[in-house]
This record gives C-alpha cells, sequence and structure tokens, in this order.
C-alpha cells in the first residue's frame, strides 16, 4: 500500500459537483493498493499515519499526531500511486490492485483508521471520478509505502 499524506488546513472531495466529504485541520489520505497488500499493510499504514507527528504544536512546530489532537482526515482511493514510467511515456498501473481486490481493502483501511482514531473520518467514492480540494499546510506533504516500511 502506498500513501501520499498531505497536512491541510483543509479539504474536501466531490463527486458530480456534490461534495461527499470535507474537513478543516488535518490529514488528506491518498491511498493506492497494491496486488500483493492485505490486512497485515493495513496495520502497519493506519498505526504509522495516526502516529506520525506531522501535525504543529503551541509554538508550530511538528510535534503531534493526529492522535494527539484529534484532527480529522479524508482517505480518497488512488490507483495511479501505483503507476509504473518505466517504459514509454504512458503510465502501466498493472501492480494496482483490480477493484473487486482494491475496494475491500480500501473499506477496511478507512475502518481500522477510524477504529484508531476513535471517530468516524472522510472518505471519497471508491471508482468514481472525484474533484479533490485542498489547502496544503506547511506544504507538508508524505509518502509511506507499506512494501518499504521506512
Amino acid at each position: 500500500m502506498r500513501a501520499v499524506i498531505q497536512r491541510v488546513s483543509s479539504a474536501s472531495v466531490a463527486v458530480g459537483g456534490k461534495v461527499v466529504s470535507s474537513i478543516e485541520s488535518g490529514l488528506l489520505i491518498f491511498l493506492g493498493i497494491e496486488e500483493v497488500d492485505d490486512a497485515t499493510d493495513i496495520e502497519w499504514l493506519t498505526k504509522k499515519i495516526t502516529s506520525l507527528r506531522i501535525l504543529g504544536d503551541a509554538e508550530g512546530r511538528m510535534n503531534h499526531s493526529l492522535l494527539d489532537t484529534g484532527g480529522s482526515a479524508i482517505v480518497v482511493s488512488q490507483f495511479t500511486l501505483h503507476a509504473n514510467t518505466k517504459k514509454g511515456n504512458r503510465p502501466s498501473f498493472t501492480r494496482a490492485a483490480p477493484p473487486d481486490q482494491s475496494e475491500p481493502l480500501y473499506q477496511q483501511f478507512c475502518t481500522a483508521l477510524s477504529n484508531r482514531l476513535g471517530e468516524e473520518i472522510g472518505k471519497g467514492r471508491f471508482g468514481a471520478m472525484m474533484d479533490v480540494s485542498l489547502v496544503n499546510d506547511g506544504p507538508v506533504t508524505i509518502l509511506l509505502d507499506s512494501r518499504k516500511r521506512e
């Protein structure tokens, strides 16, 4: 699993012109699921994301996590995070899990993240064309990959 985490002062997801999720301060998480991903990837990634100390303290230093602040999160599925651009100019997405495999894992990830935070999170709509709006706070953008676990 790959996740691009952006610290935001606000974010929203719209489908067909209707806002389906929105948050103020927190994290916008783009999630890409690979064919080899399973529950162990969900466990590692949700723990890492909720514990990342990338939110500001009283002095504005990155000292707090979502767990510390009670911040909000939105998760958007994004198979393009597994694009392979090695050959030619057209990305290949063969490493991305097919929808029948990735949708249940996406839902499990959202549930696990929500459980770790103790509150509902925002979600995009799996498989839909989405308009994602955000104000990147910092900017702070972090890439996590459960295969590398760095």
